[in-house]
């Protein structure tokens, strides 16, 4: 029974939704205020450092340190009344001793950085929540559904109950997860899948919401309700691993909690005993003030703080751009790397590979491929692309074709110099009288084999030649999975959603063992997870919205920036900009370097707290001396960590191993 197909109906007007928008910096308070305190912040810098009098600058300086400091200080007492004492309230109450005694500069500045990175955090989040959002637009808004009687109506796809029976035109998005029960098509479900090919569908195939329908019409069942779809549970697996990934610090803020409540208590001690026991008040409070200054964790956070931001800093010039210190930290933590194929292990674009011209056809093969080419060339197919790309990068001049046609699942025919050119699958031209000989069959088998696509062209019904087509491997794919390698004691492991026979050739070339394929994003979640519940910290590496959910639930997610999806790269914790696969184990080397400057910042920072601390205890510590110790081993340790700037830094993380 033959279907005829009208054309799809244009929405009206009045339901065609705006598209949605990214949160503007500016929308979000956080930002507002940060931006004020350092607008009023460096409109106080030049009259302070050309020693104007103190009333032209102080105010700006005292609003400066309102404007960006309210916030964590409220957020502070709230943490205090919930009998916690919070990173954030510390901040505050370090600038405000800075200012008391003096040093206004620093507390404002403090303060400044303290409210620009507050800012940053919640613009990620609200970037992250965007793609969310965002996702759901690939689902289409309507769908076409066909009622008893042979009629159809646009209805909204969120509406739809299963067992509607839905008509998809040729272009449509598929408005809900079901089963073809009518016609043949090819479906680009690389938004589910991230398999690189639109795969062919016919009766009795599962196909999903969301993805796109290639040059066919289908009839399909829906089978699970649209809240349920595969898109929609991406969505909530995303903010579900967003919301329930337990909150991370960087190690030294978890131990300052702790530390600043000891310093805290003993400063407080070192103040009330001796006024017990009947000392004066001010030599009293100045041996306080004095200890809780060489004794304050500023040299020890900032011990910290600049190897990691230098490290962002030098891995952003070399194309990674790592989201947070968090992030930096927690790379050099990673012991197991899971890796996607498609646009991630892979170029993610379809190439031709072989060219195989048979002898009886007459042919070399450039004639082979200027007749294949030139019959594929009207199609928009992704496999028409590569043979036409290919003929193209080989500077051969394609003639016209003529009565082009294309059939989904089959292939196309055309007329090229008078002669009649067929090329598809072979699954449907060995068919033909005379096409599937056992060395025809042969080649294509070969092709198969080698986890390529095989193309099967004809010339006036006789085979010419066998075309084979895939997505090749990175050119640095097998030297990073190597360094990955060495780097965490074990191989990487691919998860795709690619099939087995596609996926294990690409596994080879690259020496990864361990294939996990045709995986739904949920398997990959899983597979995440399991990993996780082994006691490993794993790095996950993707680049489409299939990724996404295992990017948000891995210890650390790296996205490849140059292909990837929206979602993708706000998931993840970092982005490769240059798609350089490479550059994930030289980030991952640089973390570990960051790491070991940190340990000796740390040993430099506790080593003048600790005698400085003592000679305020034991002897006289003159407060000017104190505060030029203090402020001393801060330079020094800053000083240290900035040597992840240089850019030997980057050249010795991407050259060892």
């Amino acid at each position: 029974m033959a279907t005829t197909v009208t054309p799809a109906p244009s929405p009206p007007a009045a339901t065609a939704g705006a598209p949605r928008r990214r949160t503007r910096v500016l929308a979000l308070p956080e930002a507002r205020w940060a931006l004020a305190s350092l607008v009023l912040f460096l409109l106080a810098l030049p009259p302070h450092l050309l020693d104007a009098p103190a009333w032209t600058w102080g105010p700006l300086y005292a609003a400066a340190c309102v404007a960006g400091g309210w916030e964590p200080a409220l957020e502070g007492l709230r943490a205090l009344r919930e009998k916690t004492l919070d990173v954030d309230l510390l901040m505050v109450v370090a600038a405000v001793g800075a200012a008391a005694i003096g040093q206004v500069l620093d507390g404002a500045l403090l303060i400044v950085i303290f409210a620009t990175s507050g800012a940053l955090e919640a613009l990620a989040t609200a970037r992250t929540a965007d793609s969310v959002r965002g996702l759901l637009d690939l689902a289409p808004a309507t769908a076409t559904r066909l009622l008893d009687d042979g009629t159809e109506e646009t209805v909204a796809a969120d509406s739809l109950a299963v067992g509607d029976l839905l008509l998809v035109r040729p272009g449509e998005r598929i408005g809900a997860d079901g089963q073809v029960v009518g016609g043949e098509s090819e479906v680009d479900q690389a938004t589910i899948t991230g398999e690189p090919l639109p795969v062919a569908k016919e009766p009795g195939d599962e196909v999903f919401a969301g993805t796109v329908n290639g040059t066919g019409a289908l009839r399909v069942r829906v089978r699970r309700d649209p809240a349920d779809s595969v898109i929609a549970r991406i969505v909530r697996m995303v903010a579900e691993a967003s919301g329930t990934k337990a909150p991370t610090q960087l190690f030294i803020e978890k131990v300052e909690r702790r530390y600043s409540v000891v310093m805290v208590a003993a400063t407080l001690a070192l103040f009330a005993v001796p006024l017990a026991l009947g000392a004066e008040l001010r030599p009293t409070l100045l041996r306080a003030m004095t200890f809780m200054i060489v004794a304050s964790p500023c040299a020890v956070v900032l011990a910290t703080m600049p190897p990691l931001l230098s490290a962002i800093a030098n891995a952003g010039r070399h194309g990674v751009l790592v989201k947070s210190a968090v992030v930096m930290e927690r790379l050099g933590h990673v012991d197991t790397v899971a890796l996607d194929k498609t646009g991630t292990l892979t170029q993610g674009t379809p190439r031709l590979t072989d060219l195989h011209a048979l002898p009886g056809s007459g042919l070399t093969e450039d004639e082979l491929l200027t007749l294949a080419a030139a019959a594929e060339h009207p199609s928009e197919h992704p496999l028409a692309r590569a043979v036409v790309a290919a003929a193209h990068a080989r500077r051969l001049s394609l003639p016209a074709a003529e009565d082009f046609t294309a059939a989904p699942g089959r292939g196309v025919r055309a007329t090229v110099r008078g002669r009649v050119i067929e090329a598809g699958s072979p699954a449907r031209l060995l068919d033909r009288p005379g096409a599937g000989s056992a060395g025809v069959r042969d080649l294509v088998d070969e092709v198969r084999a080698a986890g390529r696509t095989a193309v099967l062209v004809l010339a006036d019904g006789r085979p010419a030649g066998v075309l084979g087509i895939a997505d090749e491997l990175r050119p640095d794919a097998a030297a990073a999975v190597s360094a990955l390698t060495a780097l965490t004691g074990a191989a990487p492991l691919l998860l795709t959603g690619d099939n087995e026979r596609a996926a294990a050739p690409q596994a080879a070339g690259s020496g990864i063992t361990d294939v996990r394929a045709g995986l739904l994003p949920e398997d990959k979640v899983a597979a995440v997870h399991g990993l996780q519940l082994a006691g490993r910290r794993v790095l996950m590496v993707g680049d489409g919205v299939n990724d996404a959910p295992a990017l948000a639930a891995a210890h650390t997610g790296v996205a490849m920036g140059r292909a990837g999806s929206d979602l993708a790269l706000e998931t993840a914790d970092a982005v490769v900009v240059r798609d350089e696969l490479a550059a994930v184990p030289a980030v991952v080397r640089l973390s570990r370097a960051a790491r070991r400057l940190v340990v000796q910042n740390l040993v430099l920072a506790g080593a003048f707290i600790v005698v400085l601390a003592a000679w305020d205890l034991i002897g006289t510590l003159p407060l000017p001396l104190g505060v030029a110790g203090h402020e001393g081993s801060t330079v020094l340790v800053g000083l240290n960590g900035l040597r992840l700037l240089r850019e030997a830094a980057w050249e010795r993380a991407r050259d060892a191993g």
